[in-house]
């Protein structure tokens, strides 16, 4: 049998250089993979629909479930996970120590839907009495000025926004311009003498939201047109054992101290801290084990008004055999 010729774009990780190398193979699949910097290759996807499997943002995939068409369909394998708590900066002039300090404040946000933004809105609410809508959002880009977005954004009329399109958001926060920054990737002003965390021990933070919470906030997910799935059955399996199969692979070569993967010193013993806090089985793939999780971000979704439909977290995988894992 001739095997399915199909695209795929990931960013660069211990997850997923197994698959783009092919180290781990999908069955019945002959993959070109392109391995590409996040915002890369999502304003590449979100843009020009380039790849036949994707890392797709995860807030993204949720508003697109509600379009007409329903482009994408996703399997329950999650390639970015982040405790996000660690993300938010402050101008440390404004003496802001906790989220419920950042009411009527001015927050720089480079992309309003990121799932970064979304968890962190939620979690102030629900954990820190920070209404969602208290803030003043800031558009921008984060190290440069930006006239526009990089790819098309909705701002819910609940939420007060702005734009910054002078100086990078960045500058902004150095400058006391804007109080704090909700961003996925940290700024080049931090860290310095009038920018730093709102969480002055983040670690702690984020390990006493999992102990209440159990949830691994994951930012991404993987989505394969729909088209494509339909036209091949068995594909969605494939792919998320195949990915399943890669998160092992790297597991395994983070455990392996005869030569280190990455350049972290005490890369093992980061391991077995995650592992002794988080548990063993701390990135889960499937639906069953990540049910729980599925539905908070679906109600913040909805809550944000970036969704319209209180799915549940079977719609978001519509295949049958997905729905078994």
């Amino acid at each position: 049998m001739t095997a399915l010729r199909l695209t795929i774009g990931v960013s660069d990780s211990d997850r997923t250089r197994p698959i783009a190398s092919g180290e781990v193979p999908i069955a019945g699949v002959e993959a070109e993979v392109k391995l590409l910097g996040v915002q890369a290759l999502f304003n590449k996807q979100l843009t020009e629909h380039s790849f036949d499997c994707c890392e797709f943002p995860i807030a993204s995939y949720l508003r697109s479930m509600e379009r007409p068409d329903r482009p994408y369909v996703a399997i329950p394998i999650f390639p970015s996970r982040h405790f996000r708590l660690s993300s938010v900066f402050v101008n440390t002039s404004k003496g802001m120590k906790t989220p419920a300090d950042l009411a009527g404040k001015r927050i720089g946000v480079p992309v309003f839907d990121m799932a970064a933004a979304v968890w962190l809105r939620g979690i102030f609410q629900d954990h820190y009495g920070l209404p969602r809508t208290a803030p003043i959002y800031v558009a921008g880009g984060l190290e440069a000025a930006r006239t526009g977005d990089e790819h098309p954004q909705f701002y819910p009329e609940q939420f007060t926004h702005e734009r910054r399109s002078d100086k990078s958001l960045a500058t902004l926060l150095a400058d006391g311009e804007i109080d704090a920054l909700y961003t996925a990737r940290a700024p080049s002003t931090w860290p310095s003498p009038t920018v730093g965390r709102l969480f002055e021990q983040p670690i702690e933070a984020e390990l006493a939201y999992f102990r209440r919470t159990g949830i691994f906030p994951p930012m991404h997910l993987i989505a394969v047109k729909r088209t494509r799935a339909e036209a091949n059955p068995g594909l969605l399996r494939a792919l998320f054992d195949a990915f399943a199969q890669a998160q092992k692979v790297a597991r395994e070569r983070l455990f392996d101290g005869s030569a280190l993967s990455t350049m972290l010193p005490w890369q093992l013993e980061g391991l077995l801290f995650a592992e002794e806090h988080l548990g063993r089985d701390y990135w889960p793939v499937g639906v069953a084990k990540n049910r729980d999780m599925l539905e908070v971000i679906l109600r913040y979704m909805l809550e944000d008004g970036l969704i319209t439909t209180a799915f549940s977290p079977e719609r978001m995988f519509p295949d049958p055999d997905i729905l078994k894992t």
